[in-house]
């Protein structure tokens, strides 16, 4: 039997070391949650927002919060140029982060009908990722437009250019003059695109859609010119034609500029 206060500083001792264990096991638990929280700097508004004010710099802020909470949702500080003079559409409070939901979007009050010069008309076709150049087609670019029918004469499928140098008003939603930042990446996905064509056009492009598939071919934005009307389309046939097919080859080394490492040169024809 221990006497005196040998129990007494045994005790304590056993109680220490439950102490330091119960305390590192709690500390492991907390890195262990903590674990990857870096923290990241977001936009906050700086100060009590009411529905439909207008934001200024003096109204937001920055602060810190971990990395795993921060979402293409939460508006970025790089990014907060983008939210300045735009309405928010809730109630915020100082210190709340800012999400690019609670503004009013750019694309919302949006006309596609201004953007369309007079005498000319908008028409909308259906397109999916490879028809538009892999989702690369943007407002504004300059695209040709080709189209796949089965010839009425020969029931060969043919492959046409129908028009050339089209200029992009849309892609879905999104036009030249939307705030990409304030549209969630959902909607930047697009599955049609809207031209700027004349009427005739307008009716052409409706008659190919119900006829075959259309596909953009999208062209440099400083190459404005339009080719000479051509005197054959592209059949079955032409696959296999070497003659042609090497024709066309010795064509496209003439007009595409090669790059290599870093120096530019212009491929002559052989």
């Amino acid at each position: 039997m221990l006497k005196g206060k040998t129990p007494l500083l045994v005790a304590l001792a056993l109680g220490l070391i439950a102490g330091v264990i119960a305390y590192s096991a709690v500390r492991k638990k907390e890195m262990d949650v903590r674990k990857g929280w870096n923290l990241v700097p977001v936009v906050v508004a700086a100060v009590d927002l009411s529905e439909g004010s207008v934001v200024t710099m003096e109204m937001i802020s920055q602060r810190s919060i971990p990395e795993q909470f921060v979402t293409s949702s939460i508006v970025k500080p790089d990014s907060a140029s983008y939210i300045v003079n735009q309405k928010v559409l809730v109630p915020l409070q100082a210190g709340d982060p800012l999400l690019w939901s609670q503004f009013e979007t750019t694309k919302a009050a949006e006309r596609l009908s201004t953007k369309v010069m007079k005498k000319a008309r908008a028409i909308t076709i259906e397109t999916k990722g490879a028809q538009s150049v892999g989702g690369w087609v943007r407002p504004n670019d300059h695209v040709d437009i080709i189209g796949t029918f089965k010839d009425p004469g020969t029931g060969e499928q043919v492959a046409v250019t129908l028009m050339q140098n089209v200029i992009v008003l849309a892609t879905g939603k999104i036009t030249g003059t939307t705030n990409i930042n304030l549209v969630p990446d959902g909607q930047r996905e697009y599955a049609n695109v809207s031209l700027l064509v004349i009427p005739e056009e307008a009716e052409i492009l409706t008659l190919a859609q119900e006829l075959g598939a259309l596909t953009l071919s999208l062209r440099n934005e400083d190459d404005i010119d339009v080719g000479t009307q051509r005197n054959h389309h592209t059949t079955i046939r032409t696959l296999f034609d070497g003659e042609r097919m090497a024709l066309v080859q010795k064509e496209r080394l003439t007009r595409i500029t090669i790059i290599r490492n870093t120096s530019v040169s212009h491929e002559e024809a052989r």
